[in-house]
């Protein structure tokens, strides 16, 4: 199973849905992009992460172009902003989705006030792609009933 996530920058959103993903199953194929890529990964973003045990210290902000022409199961957007521009796949893209979230980034307030709203939006991040894995991978995964009423 092969999943790109993309942002706009990738500092933030899609670095931390990666690492659920990967923290979720570790046998996935999970890659993050930005259609405008920072040059590195957010600070806060790897704080939040470290608090749930999710190292992702080691990642680093990847262009999208590098992705376009690979096949995928899932393309998902975590911004408006890439979603909006979201470039042709000449790969073949089995199913893409949106999922927007507040950028953290862009809060604007006192240390504390930023670090609790970059909790919130991991919070949000984890729930909706545990919610997405339960329902969406782990369905595929379980073998189809061939019994007869």
């Amino acid at each position: 199973m092969k999943i790109l996530i993309l942002c706009t920058g990738n500092s933030c959103r899609s670095q931390i849905a990666q690492g659920f993903m990967l923290s979720f199953d570790n046998t996935l194929k999970v890659f993050s992009a930005g259609t405008e890529p920072t040059e590195k990964i957010n600070e806060k973003a790897v704080a939040v992460m470290k608090e749930l045990g999710i190292d992702i210290s080691g990642a680093y902000p990847k262009n999208v172009k590098q992705y376009t022409n690979k096949e995928w199961d899932y393309v998902i957007t975590v911004c408006g902003g890439a979603n909006e521009n979201c470039p042709v796949f000449a790969g073949k893209v089995k199913h893409r989705l949106h999922f927007g979230f507040e950028d953290p980034a862009a809060v604007i307030g006192d240390a504390e006030y930023q670090m609790s709203e970059f909790r919130r939006i991991r919070d949000e991040i984890k729930n909706k792609f545990f919610s997405f894995y339960i329902k969406e991978i782990k369905k595929q995964e379980l073998p189809k009933c061939s019994c007869e009423d």
